[in-house]
């Protein structure tokens, strides 16, 4: 088994062609990342014919990004737009267990400087506060994800707060590589990885490459995944265009080629 991000090749327009050639590479899985950071609200119609894509491709849902709004941002100071974001994330969260899923990353802000933690850190547990009911009626676990700076300090003090059937942690590789703790960060909490984003890059800037085209150091993490509580599927969150490969069939072959390798990784550790 393996997936795919929905967005490998954009975030935003009708997905159904990328479903389909997803399917057509040998991916099993979706990892729903079209709109992550709009602020776009799924209908009840647009979320079955989603399922009814689904189904035609013999595709499973492994989880989805949740939206990082423009206007309705979940941990916004504006009390106006943080509701606003939360009602977002919730249309998610029903849209990620209508379609068979039961992990919703979310991305928290970052603390650059340091000194705007603790009043992130106050947004994000109101916010958690205003969520968790409603994921829980829904059977919906929230996975937090690192992001590029250094804040898996942040994101260990917000995972000793909560109970791991509600939240969990979403490790992004190409995040963690552009320094900071990065990996380190991983083996301190992989008892709660709920949700993976593979991807490489140099180290520079977040590429989003094929694993293998790059820097991260993927036998560490291949042996930390596979001690972890991570139960589900190599997911890669991989985008054509920072490849350089202009066929697309060929990407996704590619990128096939790098989960295979990695899933034996995993499984042999």
């Amino acid at each position: 088994m393996l997936s795919m991000t929905s967005d490998y090749f954009q975030s935003v327009g009708d997905p159904q062609p990328y479903l389909k050639r997803i399917a057509e590479a040998g991916f099993t899985h979706v990892h729903w990342c079209h709109e992550w950071n709009t602020d776009r609200f799924y209908s009840e119609e647009e979320i079955s014919q989603i399922e009814g894509w689904f189904k035609e491709y013999r595709l499973k849902l492994l989880n989805l990004h949740g939206s990082h709004g423009q206007e309705k941002l979940w941990v916004s100071h504006d009390e106006n737009r943080r509701q606003a974001g939360i009602e977002l994330v919730q249309n998610r969260i029903q849209m990620t267990a209508r379609l068979g899923g039961e992990v919703i990353i979310m991305h928290i802000p970052s603390t650059d400087p340091l000194e705007t933690r603790p009043g992130w850190l106050t947004q994000i547990r109101k916010s958690l506060a205003d969520i968790e009911p409603f994921a829980r009626k829904h059977a919906v676990h929230v996975a937090l994800e690192n992001m590029t700076r250094d804040d898996f300090e942040m994101l260990g003090t917000l995972l000793a707060e909560y109970d791991p059937s509600f939240l969990g942690l979403c490790y992004d590789s190409g995040h963690a590589n552009m320094g900071g703790e990065g990996i380190k960060g991983l083996e301190r909490l992989k008892e709660r990885l709920i949700a993976i984003h593979l991807h490489d890059n140099d180290g520079t800037s977040d590429q989003h490459k094929i694993p293998f085209t790059g820097t991260v150091d993927w036998d560490n993490l291949a042996r930390i995944i596979a001690s972890s509580t991570y139960q589900g599927c190599v997911n890669l969150e991989v985008l054509i265009r920072q490849t350089g490969i202009a066929d697309e069939a060929e990407f996704l072959r590619q990128a096939y080629q790098a989960g295979e390798r990695l899933s034996r990784m995993i499984s042999r550790d």
